[in-house]
């Protein structure tokens, strides 16, 4: 007697069209059953009829808390995904998640960065991608059945009726429009065929332009790209919401073209003969792909099959997380040619954080310090993140890092042209936490390194941090040529006009100039500089990275911060990947590195941190901020994650506990200094 095999218990999520086709490839799937519906209105009439079998559950949450459902199916309007699935994966939850997985790739990010941490598997949901006409495809073109490809031409196009703007494809706050829709689709189709094209299992591009009609809600009824991938390939796609378009992938090679209609319906919705056509000088050949199972069963099995197996993502030809994040890139730069963001995007309507909560204050896990002059305690890590260019996409991460306990920002007005100072204003007035925030603004870079720069550069910057002051100021740069009193005066008539609020001082000025300045406040009664913001690293800086720039972290630069107790807010404190596998004695391809930091006294404290690392269970990038932690003046370290993953790679240096000798050890290799323990 044999016994039945386990069998993933679907819940859906949201009971839309689309719903009814999955369930109908869980009803013809070998690993599923539909268990449970999670309706927002489970008195809605046809719930029973068309999810037969499955209990209609009073809402979402019902879902997730459902001790009999393992995998939930989402498929509500867009703008929710991300909320969703996070929560999903919080609640252990396996997640399939509808096309596209989140508006943009930093919300897929997060939602991956959630099921990571939760052990818990997350796909997205491009059903064609599962289908064995897919792989067929990939094998005619790895086989040289065209030659080699030079080009592809895919489109997703259909007519609405008309404008209907109660509807979700024309809404604006549900993200509506072809893009999102159904764009994805000939664009996973091109990196896919790109990736085949060069051996690889997709491919990303290195070029992408776009064109589109954006419509009466604002939304993109009919759009056009060019893809340009590193080998050559080009790609145009397009998609459309208002407008019927032929819906014919084409492949294009040196010895004939391939052709297939609706390549992602494959062999039908409930099985049948798919075609795929080879094109060559010498006439037509048609392969014909027989396949009885029902599309959406493909993608219930390949989710299942993974769940059961352990594995978090789905197995190629499916859309691992990679290939997920790749994709919502080039949407993303598709968006941005065409100057799409919509309201949901926008900070009057993102007044939660991404997983649908208010931000949540108290966070302990960075730890705060008193530092002179500031009049509240500041985490012991800084953020930077010049990465940002919408509030959506980088509120993710100023959330996350204020609820782990962060609070100081670092700002400068050169940033993104300005922006990232908007970015921080905007958020902080939206969270309303400005008066929890340490708020560090520079000004006066290179080349206008002037006294009267300061002050009408910091009216800018204010305006774009919608706020009437900054709590630490920076000038971003020195000019020798220029006497130091004039800008210690400058600063100081911001002190008193109140639009300074903390310590100022220089960010990447020399010790002799600090110390003529400190020199001359204390002689005029002047507020004196009371904070740095220099290189400071475990790696010692070899020449300047960017012309103007000043490491603190040599012998003598140390004696001197820790002689006077400067708080120093220290950039680049992990030297920019020399503590990662990027750096080594033999790898001489990123030219940056190896001028600013190969030299066999960095090369030893690597060793030393790397052997360390290796002890404590870390990576010796973790050792390399806690040293720049450790040292015995204020030391705050800035840091400038991209990524949720990032961010909390960076926390776990919080933990490592590094004495005097350690410090002196990791720097000068010591036997008296040797780390033991």
């Amino acid at each position: 007697m044999t016994s039945e095999p386990q069998k993933i218990r679907w819940g859906i999520l949201g009971p839309g069209n689309i719903a009814k086709a999955f369930a109908g490839g869980v009803a013809h799937s070998r690993t599923g059953t539909l268990v449970a519906i999670g309706a927002r209105n489970p008195g809605k009439s046809g719930l029973n009829e068309n999810f037969p079998g499955a209990r209609i559950l009073d809402g979402y949450e019902a879902l997730l808390t459902d001790p009999d459902v393992d995998a939930v199916y989402i498929s509500t309007p867009h703008p929710s995904h991300a909320e969703w699935a996070i929560r999903a994966a919080e609640a252990g939850k396996h997640v399939l998640c509808e096309k596209p997985m989140g508006l943009t790739a930093f919300e897929a990010d997060a939602m991956i960065h959630a099921a990571r941490r939760a052990g818990t598997f997350l796909g997205e949901a491009f059903m064609y991608r599962l289908h064995p006409q897919t792989a067929k495809l990939v094998d005619l073109v790895r086989s040289g059945a065209i030659g080699e490809v030079r080009m592809v031409k895919s489109s997703f196009g259909f007519a609405m009726p008309g404008f209907m703007p109660e509807h979700r494809l024309y809404a604006n706050d549900l993200a509506g429009g072809g893009i999102l829709d159904v764009g994805g689709y000939p664009v996973s189709m091109a990196r896919l065929i790109a990736g085949a094209a060069s051996g690889k299992l997709f491919a990303e591009p290195d070029k992408v332009a776009g064109a589109a009609h954006l419509g009466q809600s604002g939304v993109d009824e009919w759009a056009s790209a060019l893809l340009h991938f590193p080998n050559g390939i080009v790609a145009e796609v397009s998609c459309g919401i208002s407008l019927a378009q032929d819906n014919v992938l084409r492949i294009l090679g040196t010895k004939g073209r391939i052709e297939v209609a609706d390549f992602w319906y494959a062999s039908g919705r409930e099985g049948g003969t798919g075609e795929i056509r080879i094109i060559r000088s010498g006439g037509e050949e048609v392969v014909e792909v027989r396949e009885d199972r029902w599309l959406y069963a493909f993608e219930v099995d390949a989710a299942g099959e993974a769940i059961l197996a352990g594995k978090q993502e789905f197995a190629w030809p499916g859309m691992g997380w990679a290939d997920s994040l790749g994709n919502l890139r080039v949407l993303d730069k598709w968006r941005a040619a065409i100057g799409l963001e919509y309201e949901i995007e926008k900070p009057e309507k993102r007044v939660d954080t991404i997983s649908g909560r208010r931000l949540r204050s108290g966070g302990t896990i960075i730890a705060k310090r008193e530092i002179p002059g500031l009049p509240r305690p500041a985490s012991c890590l800084a953020l930077g993140f010049e990465d940002f260019r919408t509030f959506s996409s980088g509120m993710i991460l100023l959330d996350a890092y204020f609820e782990a306990g962060g609070n100081v920002f670092d700002t400068a007005f050169i940033y993104g042209s300005g922006y990232t100072e908007t970015l921080l204003g905007q958020w902080l007035k939206n969270r309303g936490v400005r008066e929890h925030s340490v708020v560090i603004g520079k000004g006066a870079h290179t080349p206008l390194c002037y006294p009267d720069v300061i002050g009408k550069q910091l009216t800018q910057s204010l305006d774009r941090l919608q706020t009437d002051h900054v709590d630490v100021y920076f000038m971003h740069r020195d000019d020798p040529d220029v006497p130091v009193d004039e800008f210690v005066d400058a600063m100081d008539r911001e002190v008193r006009a109140g639009r300074i609020r903390g310590p100022f001082g220089g960010s990447n000025w020399t010790k002799e100039r600090m110390d003529q300045a400190i020199a001359y406040a204390e002689r005029t009664g002047k507020q004196k500089p009371g904070a740095l913001s220099n290189n400071f690293s475990l790696a010692e800086m070899l020449v300047p990275i960017w012309p103007g720039c000043v490491t603190s972290s040599s012998d003598d630069w140390k004696a001197w911060l820790t002689a006077r107790q400067m708080p120093n807010f220290a950039w680049s404190s992990q030297g920019r990947g020399f503590f990662t596998g990027r750096a080594g004695r033999d790898q001489r391809d990123n030219e940056e590195l190896v001028r600013v930091w190969y030299s066999e006294k960095n090369f030893g404290r690597r060793d030393r941190a790397i052997e360390l690392a290796n002890r404590l269970g870390k990576s010796p990038i973790h050792v390399a901020l806690a040293y720049v932690l450790a040292q015995p003046f204020p030391s705050v370290p800035l840091i400038g994650p991209r990524t949720l993953d990032e961010l909390e790679d960076s926390l776990q240096a919080l933990d490592i506990a590094l004495s005097p000798d350690d410090l002196a050890w990791l720097d000068s290799g010591s036997d008296q200094h040797r780390r033991t323990g």
